[in-house]
């Protein structure tokens, strides 16, 4: 017979629970059925009746007398009435009058196998299994809003009581059970425990009477399709093989990364995480079903969610993927612990083996992507000089890509940890901060390693240039971009304060070598001592410095310096280095010279004028420029501004 299952958790005989009083409430009242045999007739002759016997008639009499109520066979069954949307006083006998029940059943059982009872006792357990199998469904099924992830989530560690508890329900439970699908936000939280505890007792009470697979059944049914539709919603529910991800153009990839990085968080923190705690919670009596249930609910769409990325990671590769690629690693490798005690099951090993498997081969990826990157440093042809000595797309594109890098230093610092840097010298003290715990680590040398190929490739550069100033203001405005940038970024933690102190000491003195190269022979036009020249001495004076002014900001009119401090650093210096000297000059012999244009042509004042229109690449009034050099690299980094 089905209800009895002897392993099932009822109680043994000498602990059935204590009988219930009958109510006397009309809302208890029952329409007897014409075919019902009436339990009386099978009552044993008085004198032959025990006290126990008794008590084991009383319960059958009373599990009798509510199940029939709810009988979904019965003609005077209003098939609108469903028991745990009602009167939560009466779900509660009901779920109390089937334990009784079975107590009853297993005391009989104990006495006659084949009692004409317990044949009866059977038939009413069938009877309330299969109004527990309606409700259980309905329960499932109209409750989808207050079941959603994140409410069972938000409330999966607060104490949740079942109407099988012993104790009265609650006038605020009556309010909201018997309130329907419609509740407020505030209602939201109590709706959500009190469906759980419903769930519960119906899978306790069905699972102990030895109805797990119909209540089971169920159960996966109506969540599979809520998890399915869930990632539908996600835009993850399509399944691709390696030939698809690997055939797609970038632009059709980005936007399913982009989708995927959003569903595996929600997956992972809120479907995932509240499908394990609703499962564990309402099959909380069988640790078989738990897993079996959690199981086949989640684990075919949880295997193709975490197969994506190795997908990815798999296919062609190239710079451009890098950050995409990063962050799905991080992704997994941030939500790890919660994958693992979610999937913890024995049959989820499957999944946690796939995350896993996806986090390698995303490595893999990010690994072969910074070796391509470094060459594709190191082959960088340009064979013209960059326009008036400016930044170099090459300084630009290298030194953005580092700086969006840095921000994944810990996902980069589990990928390269293993991964030694291999160079044919060991890299200078310089490039490491001595204030960092680990001098040496792996992420430390491998973006300083690239930042000195940069620097190589920038010092190459600047050897094309025929004017040495020239070649020395490219350095300048290369170098200042590269501070700059490992200044303002995480980078500056990787490679550290050293490097900085030291790479703006050589930016200074780059900055010397350009002002040197540049205004030496202007500087040098001025006397040094301008008292009491003779006149024709101070006339050959105002030429040359003249002629050396002029050709210094005509050959300097269509330079650069993109980056304003440091432009105007430089044009003080300078000025500082020529205004004073010549004002004294100029005030000492402009009266012998009056009138005269070709020999007094600047005032102090001009000069300044002039500076200040120095280092926008624009030329200047009367100059006749240099003739433009344009980058004609033709490297992929070079390429990607």
């Amino acid at each position: 017979m089905r209800g009895l299952l002897f392993t099932s958790k009822a109680s043994s005989p000498s602990h059935s629970p204590a009988r219930s009083s009958k109510p006397s409430s009309p809302a208890y009242s029952f329409a007897q059925s014409p075919a019902r045999t009436p339990l009386s007739s099978m009552n044993t002759p008085s004198h032959n009746r025990t006290f126990s016997a008794s008590i084991i008639e009383e319960d059958l009499l009373y599990a009798e007398h509510i199940i029939r109520r709810w009988d979904l066979d019965s003609p005077f069954y209003t098939k609108l009435d469903y028991l745990f949307t009602g009167d939560r006083r009466e779900a509660r006998e009901f779920v109390k009058s089937v334990r009784n029940l079975q107590s009853a059943m297993h005391s009989l059982v104990s006495e006659s196998a084949s009692s004409e009872k317990i044949i009866y006792a059977q038939k009413m357990m069938q009877i309330a299994m299969k109004r527990l199998e309606k409700e259980f469904y309905q329960i499932l099924s109209a409750n989808r809003d207050v079941l959603d992830s994140e409410s069972v989530s938000n409330h999966s560690s607060r104490p949740i009581s079942s109407v099988s508890d012993d104790d009265d329900v609650s006038e605020e439970d009556d309010r909201i059970s018997s309130s329907g699908n419609t509740v407020s936000d505030g209602e939201r939280a109590s709706v959500s425990e009190l469906v759980m505890a419903d769930l519960k007792s119906i899978a306790d009470c069905m699972i102990s009477s030895g109805y797990a697979k119909e209540c089971v059944k169920i159960y996966k049914i109506i969540r599979k399709s809520i998890v399915d539709e869930t990632l539908y919603n996600l835009g993850v529910d399509q399944k691709y093989s390696f030939n698809q991800i690997n055939k797609m153009e970038w632009e059709v990839m980005e936007p399913k990364i982009k989708s995927w990085l959003h569903a595996e968080k929600v997956a992972v923190r809120s479907l995932f995480y509240g499908e394990r705690i609703l499962c564990d919670y309402v099959f909380s009596s069988s640790e078989k079903i738990r897993e079996s249930c959690f199981s086949d609910i989640c684990k075919e769409r949880a295997i193709a969610l975490f197969e994506f990325p190795e997908l990815v990671a798999k296919s062609k590769k190239s710079m451009e993927r890098m950050f995409r690629t990063l962050d799905m690693y991080s992704a997994i490798s941030e939500q790890w612990p919660d994958i693992e005690m979610i999937f913890s099951f024995e049959s989820m090993v499957v999944v946690r083996t796939q995350a896993v498997t996806s986090l390698v081969k995303l490595g893999d990826a990010v690994r072969a992507m910074l070796t391509d990157f470094e060459v594709a440093i190191q082959k960088d042809t340009s064979k013209t000089p960059f326009h008036g000595g400016g930044i170099h797309p090459l300084t630009r594109y290298v030194m953005n890509y580092l700086v969006f890098l840095s921000d994944y230093s810990l996902a980069l610092s589990d990928i390269v940890a293993d991964w030694p840097l291999q160079i044919q010298s060991p890299l200078p003290e310089s490039y490491f901060s001595s204030t960092s715990s680990d001098e040496s680590s792996s992420i430390s040398a491998r973006f300083a390693w690239l930042v000195l190929v940069l620097l190589c490739k920038i010092d190459v550069g600047a050897e094309l240039y025929r004017d040495v100033a020239q070649s020395y203001l490219f350095l300048v405005n290369n170098l200042n971009y590269v501070v700059s940038k490992v200044s303002s970024s995480n980078l500056k933690l990787l490679i550290g304060e050293d490097w900085l102190v030291k790479h703006e000491q050589k930016l200074k003195q780059y900055a010397g070598n350009y002002e040197r190269m540049a205004w030496s022979k202007v500087i040098s036009s001025l006397p040094e001592n301008p008292n009491n020249l003779p006149i024709e001495v101070a006339r050959d004076c105002f030429r040359r410095f003249n002629f050396e002014f002029n050709e210094a900001y005509r050959k300097q009119s269509t330079w650069i310096i993109p980056d304003a401090k440091m432009r105007n650093e430089i044009k003080i210096s300078v000025a500082k280095k020529i205004s004073p000297a010549y004002r004294t000059f100029y005030e000492k012999y402009r009266d012998l010279f009056r009138g005269v244009d070709s020999v007094v042509r600047y005032a102090p004042d001009d000069l300044g004028n002039y500076l200040s229109d120095l280092f926008h690449g624009t030329g200047g009034p009367g100059s006749s420029g240099t003739p433009s050099h344009s980058s004609s690299s033709s490297s992929p980094l070079s390429r990607r501004r």
